[in-house]
């Protein structure tokens, strides 16, 4: 990856739906060069696809929280089917220490997280932290 790729990763990041145009001059290339580049990105697998970002609160989802689990290696086969398949689960990470698995998740109250969490303990033993802001939002890693 060069300076080009770097500063086009940038854009992207900030602004998923920057017209192709725009990333060319901002990078003082052409647009044929511009997406030639960003068709590289993409099948080497750096750039994993656009989507757009949400404001949960706004669509009613008014809770957000960490769900830690521990998880037995055994279980793992039939774990993670269940919470591929659990819309509410924005994230899912296997971690370092006591609890094995990370759950950033969004819910529309308190009661609907509440059973989710019941769900889950058929798995093990959960900790879940709810939050109450933001600070600093998603924003993608910038690349120097």
């Amino acid at each position: 990856m060069d300076d080009i790729d770097k500063t086009l990763i940038n854009l992207l990041q900030k602004q998923g739906r920057i017209p192709l145009k725009k990333l060319a001059e901002a990078c003082f290339i052409s647009s044929p060069a511009a997406s030639a580049r960003l068709q590289r990105l993409e099948k080497q697998g750096i750039i994993c696809g656009y989507q757009g970002i949400l404001d949960y609160k706004k669509i009613g989802y008014h809770i957000k929280a960490y769900v830690s689990l521990e998880v037995k290696p055994a279980d793992k086969l039939s774990f993670y089917p269940f919470i591929k398949s659990c819309p509410n689960v924005l994230e899912c990470d296997c971690v370092t220490g006591p609890y094995s698995m990370l759950l950033k998740v969004v819910f529309p109250s308190t009661d609907e997280l509440d059973n989710f969490i019941g769900l889950l303990q058929k798995y093990g033993h959960t900790q879940t932290q709810i939050v109450f802001s933001t600070p600093v939002a998603s924003r993608g890693l910038r690349q120097e």
